[in-house]
């Protein structure tokens, strides 16, 4: 029965920050999610989460609210370095992703430093 497992299974969005700097979660810091409108190049916000102390922040798309199109998450890395009394080299990262079928759940993490990040499709 998918019932039970439709607030984890289908057509959600989830992302995951890590410090690489320290080696642990991003706690706090901001995530925008916005859908590139077509013809473009007009974005609408979607979500904005705050990450819990995990580095994980509740799904930016519930199920069934996925459509086909072209998203952007926006990371407000800068915040999150002041924060810990840092500086950062990037004031925010967007990591822009196309969705071609909008049942499937998406896993987009982010890893951060002050002077650099890296993402990938997860699982």
């Amino acid at each position: 029965q998918a019932d039970g497992m439709s607030e984890v299974g289908n057509s959600t969005l989830t992302t995951h920050v890590l410090n690489t700097a320290t080696g642990l979660p991003a706690a706090g810091l901001v995530v925008h999610l916005a859908q590139l409108q077509e013809p473009g190049p007009q974005w609408t916000e979607l979500a904005q989460r705050r990450t819990d102390a995990d580095g994980r922040c509740q799904p930016l798309l519930a199920p069934g609210q996925a459509t086909a199109g072209t998203y952007k998450l926006h990371f407000e890395t800068a915040e999150y370095w002041q924060g810990l009394g840092h500086t950062s080299f990037y004031p925010f990262v967007e990591v822009v992703f196309i969705i071609t079928d909008p049942a499937q759940k998406l896993h987009v993490p982010l890893l951060i430093s002050p002077y650099s990040y890296t993402t990938y499709r997860g699982s």
